[in-house]
């Protein structure tokens, strides 16, 4: 698939994630899906695979933290490979507590569906917002 294509299929991932269509995300990624969240400590921290992994890991992302993207992200494109950077803000609802991310995502697109998500995250602040 052409760089483009593949970086509209992570955008159109991301979009459903804002509008939390799962239907629409599990269309989008391989039934083999791993998306690496690093840290521990946090609601999401760990690796989720499948479509009953990434289900799970958005269901308690819904639960538990509430997140907001102030400036959306920027994609960038080499071969099978996405690249996203963004910021985000929020609280973990356990805590009441605060975060700000700046991360990137480093996505694999294989055939039209992703199969890898490899989040580089401030731990530490996501870890913090959780205690």
């Amino acid at each position: 698939m052409s760089i483009e294509r593949n970086m509209q299929t992570v955008k159109d991932f991301f979009a459903a994630i804002g509008e939390y269509n799962e239907q629409d995300l599990l269309a989008l990624v391989g039934e083999d899906i791993e998306w690496i969240i690093p840290g521990e400590g946090w609601p999401l921290a760990g690796t989720h695979r499948g479509h009953a992994g990434l289900a799970a890991a958005l269901k308690t992302a819904s639960e538990d933290v509430e997140m907001i993207y102030p400036t959306p992200p920027e994609f960038f494109g080499q071969g099978d490979r996405v690249f996203v950077v963004g910021v985000a803000t929020g609280k973990i609802k356990a805590t009441g507590k605060p975060f700000r991310d700046e991360w990137v995502f480093d996505i694999t697109v294989r055939d039209g569906k992703l199969v890898r998500i490899q989040e580089y995250i401030d731990t530490q602040a996501m870890a913090r917002a959780s205690a």
